[in-house]
């Protein structure tokens, strides 16, 4: 009767550890989810008809930031918003507003993939995409993004490059109005592009 009980005893020994250890686990909080850009609903513009085709090529995106976390600067410190995601990855959402944006322009622009001959080449690098906290880490902080562009003609010959830049302060220090000031940047930024785009290509 000794080992059954001592058994008996072991298994509820490891029962209460492990009860323990399961209360121990922190409680994790759904994370808000957010976007910038146009929603699909949005575009409904449909493209010219004589639409000059633009290759989209491979750019780079701020690797900080091209993930679904959104990031935050003060001076040299950088970090994530807590509890708050994109509801995609940044360079996603920030892809869909470029496509959006040329949906009604007299420029088309044509990914890897889809049909269509090409008579220029479009590189886009966004090289700053971040929430600035310049007045201190109390006050509302300016969203900066920055894009480079290069766009060349199809003998790879260079037609022109040029950085667009726009800094937009959020009116107030929550993560709502940091979104809104994303949206409203990532506007400012690619209404420059694609007017540029359509100046040297069509």
């Amino acid at each position: 009767m000794i080992r059954p009980l001592l058994r008996l005893a072991a298994v509820s020994a490891c029962a209460v550890a492990l009860a323990g250890c399961i209360s121990l686990l922190p409680k994790s909080k759904p994370a808000q989810l957010y976007r910038f850009g146009e929603t699909p609903a949005a575009a409904a513009a449909a493209a010219q008809p004589n639409a000059v085709a633009v290759f989209r090529t491979n750019g780079r995106f701020q690797d900080e930031s091209a993930g679904d976390r959104i990031l935050t600067v003060i001076g040299d410190r950088a970090a994530y918003v807590a509890d708050s995601r994109w509801v995609a990855p940044a360079e996603v959402l920030f892809d869909q507003a470029v496509n959006q944006a040329f949906d009604a322009s007299p420029v088309r622009l044509l990914a890897r993939g889809q049909q269509g001959r090409s008579a220029y080449a479009l590189r886009l690098d966004v090289r700053t995409f971040e929430a600035r906290y310049l007045a201190g880490p109390k006050a509302a902080p300016t969203v900066v993004i920055h894009l480079h562009a290069a766009l060349t003609r199809a003998d790879q010959s260079s037609v022109g490059e040029q950085e667009f830049e726009a800094m937009v302060p959020a009116s107030d220090n929550r993560v709502n109005d940091i979104v809104s000031a994303y949206d409203k940047a990532v506007g400012q930024v690619i209404g420059k592009l694609v007017a540029w785009t359509e100046a040297n290509a069509t």
